[in-house]
């Protein structure tokens, strides 16, 4: 019988995250639905070691209610796992000594520490906080005695992996595995919590996949369908070569006026002149010398070509890929075209901001938790990149704790390495749409990350910055009696943001974030974003991508995107830029972002005195006119329960960065 535990606190530590740790002890009556819930919940911190252990001697047995997924309930069960199916999963052993990590992240991220951008080596932190080489062995030996196949274990010495079948899995973890459906997809998952030797206890931390996640990109496409490469995606003209370039005047007025037509989609020029960089490019502040990494899942087969083709045409120089990519180990045709697109994105985004960059692009064997943590433990393991940009995530907090803390140890060991750590905070706002309650997304919510998120935003006829506000859009469509239904409409996508349930407010965000927002769920906790830049899809970036047309040709086409995957590279390329002129690497760059917020460094996103709004014409095949238009109002700054404002606000966070200010205020 598994035992019971309660939450207890223990003191606050003295850490980057400012955040009270919490511990479980056994015996106090509370089940593993009231922790899970607790897990949800704000008035608990889920990211420590969740061991029980009896009250007195050796323990017989460890059970790993962390490594529990709240999906896994009887009524999302669709039906039990085959005995011989295989199960791909990680031992997590966990940082040795959290506390004194965090610490020191704290120590070397602050610009007013004395120890400053003293960052480890991969050596020295693996010396200094990973498991040993003996704990490795133990775990290892274990593995092997209960039939599993044990992989390659990463530098770091955080996970172990293994795989076996379904019949080895529920035998040694005592476990009874399942298939869930869990908002559109059938995962794997325990139907309670698993369970490991007694022997392992303080070793094994928890079982990592065995109940499944996956991340979704952050991007707004319309490509869908079967057939690599991906199906063409084209935007319909009328539209604008720059903010206000062409007026709709033949379509309902809107807001006392005639709306223009949505940007084409903006230019590696358009992006450099309104973010204020340049004048920076081109006397030479373009990144040389620093090296971004990209992770997304799968490889795009045209990846080089296409930016081979996209830096000719916009007049950018040309870059030779560093490229990591694994065969694909799971994800349908359709899945993995979704992800090609991101990688284009992602890749030419950073390239048009920092073209003197170098960019290293990881692409995951899947879109699953595991091989993107994969992915990122061998960039910060071997230290390839300054900075890494990741431009996806999972909806919501809610996944099985021991998976969040070891995403999080992973980002703890790049900042004390000095390697700034990157997500986009979401689409969807505040997720009510797509999840039923308010939460804010995981990894963006780590207080070890930069969350980026999205504005819509105005670009001039000289490349010249005209305005922005918080990204929430609202659409309207053109009807015969007008714009229905009445603008602003229906709420299509905006930046992702909000008040973590899981996370205490960090110490870098006390007095920047109004206390209204950090105290939401009733104590004070982290709020998300940390800084924002364009991610509209209707003022969105212009990207070149080999496509397929619907006579079967597959040749390179431009079209325009957006998301908060377009707003994670497009600081990622800054960042490398402020890398550059400083002559060091901020690493986790979070203390440095809040000490220059409410300055002239960044620009404070606030509501416009008017409703801002523009049409978009859209083709009804994505193609050609073939089968018609579809012409809807697009109604900006539009975010629901989230609310742009004066200051911080959990659209944009402290702002959007303001071209050399913000660069000379980070150097």
């Amino acid at each position: 019988m598994a035992e019971r535990c309660s939450l207890v606190r223990a003191p606050r530590t003295v850490s980057g995250g400012g955040r009270e740790r919490a511990r479980l002890r056994c015996g106090l009556g509370v089940s593993v639905r009231h922790l899970l819930r607790a897990t949800i919940a704000a008035s608990v911190v889920v990211l420590v070691s969740t061991l029980c252990t009896p009250a007195f001697g050796a323990p017989r047995e460890v059970v790993l209610r962390g490594s529990w997924a709240p999906y896994a309930v009887g009524h999302n069960l669709v039906r039990p796992a085959r005995p011989n199916e295989r199960v791909d999963f990680q031992l997590y052993l966990g940082l040795r000594d959290r506390s004194a990590a965090e610490t020191l992240l704290a120590s070397v991220s602050d610009p007013a520490s004395p120890n400053y951008a003293h960052y480890l080596s991969p050596g020295q932190f693996r010396a200094r906080f990973s498991p040993s080489q003996a704990e490795v062995d133990l775990a290892r030996s274990w593995l092997l005695s209960a039939g599993f196949h044990v992989g390659a274990v990463p530098a770091n010495r955080l996970v172990i992996p293994a795989w076996g079948t379904v019949r080895q899995a529920e035998a040694a973890f005592g476990v009874r595995l399942g298939y869930y459906r869990v908002h559109g997809r059938t995962l794997l998952a325990p139907a309670s919590a698993p369970r490991i030797p007694g022997f392992l206890a303080g070793v094994v931390h928890g079982v990592l996949n065995l109940a499944e996640s996956f991340v979704h990109p952050m991007l707004r496409t319309a490509n869908t369908g079967p057939a690599p490469p991906p199906p063409v995606f084209r935007n319909a003209r009328p539209c604008s070569a720059y903010w206000g370039e062409k007026v709709a005047t033949t379509v309902p007025r809107a807001y006392d006026a005639s709306p223009p037509y949505v940007p084409c989609g903006y230019t590696p020029e358009q992006m450099q002149g309104a973010y204020g960089i340049a004048n920076a490019i081109s006397s030479g502040h373009d990144g040389t010398g620093v090296t971004v990494a990209i992770i997304d899942a799968y490889a795009s087969p045209t990846i080089q070509e296409d930016l081979d083709t996209y830096s000719a045409r916009h007049g950018l120089p040309q870059l030779t890929l560093q490229q990591i990519t694994l065969p694909p180990r799971r994800g349908s045709i359709r899945n993995q075209q979704g992800w090609y697109g991101e990688e284009t994105l992602d890749v030419e985004a950073v390239h048009s901001m920092a073209p003197g960059a170098s960019i290293l692009y990881w692409g995951a064997a899947s879109n699953s938790n595991a091989d993107i943590r994969d992915a990122m433990i061998d960039i910060v393991d071997n230290h390839r990149a300054q900075i890494i940009s990741n431009s996806y995530g999972n909806l919501g907090e809610q996944l099985p704790p021991h998976a969040m803390m070891a995403d999080d140890d992973v980002y703890i060991q790049a900042g004390l390495e000095g390697i700034g750590v990157y997500f986009s905070s979401g689409d969807d706002g505040d997720e009510v749409s797509t999840l039923g309650y308010q939460t804010v997304d995981w990894p963006a919510s780590s207080v070890h990350v930069t969350a980026v998120g999205g504005t819509s935003l105005g670009v001039g006829a000289n490349d010249d910055y005209l305005f922005e506000t918080g990204w929430g859009t609202a659409a309207s469509a053109l009807g015969p009696r007008g714009w229905r239904p009445a603008p602003p409409g229906v709420f299509l996508y905006g930046s992702g943001g909000g008040t973590s349930f899981v996370f205490d407010e960090p110490s870098w965000q006390q007095g920047v974030v109004p206390a209204f927002l950090s105290s939401a769920w009733g104590r004070t906790n982290r709020v998300v974003p940390d800084i924002a830049l364009d991610g509209d899809p209707n003022t969105g970036f212009l990207v070149g991508e080999t496509q397929t047309f619907p006579n079967g040709s597959v040749k390179y086409s431009e079209f325009r995107i957006g998301g908060t995957s377009l707003s994670c590279p497009l600081l990622a390329g800054i960042m490398a830029i402020a890398d550059q002129m400083a002559g060091l690497a901020h690493g986790f760059a979070n203390p440095a972002l809040y000490s220059v917020a409410k300055s002239p460094a960044v620009r404070d996103v606030v509501n416009p005195p008017t409703r801002i709004a523009a049409v978009r014409v859209d083709y009804a095949n994505f193609v050609n006119a073939k089968e018609g238009f579809i012409t809807t109002l697009r109604t900006m700054n539009v975010t629901g329960r989230l609310q742009v404002g004066t200051g911080y606000d959990n659209v944009t966070g402290i702002g959007s960065p303001n071209g050399e200010a913000f660069l000379t205020a980070l150097s």
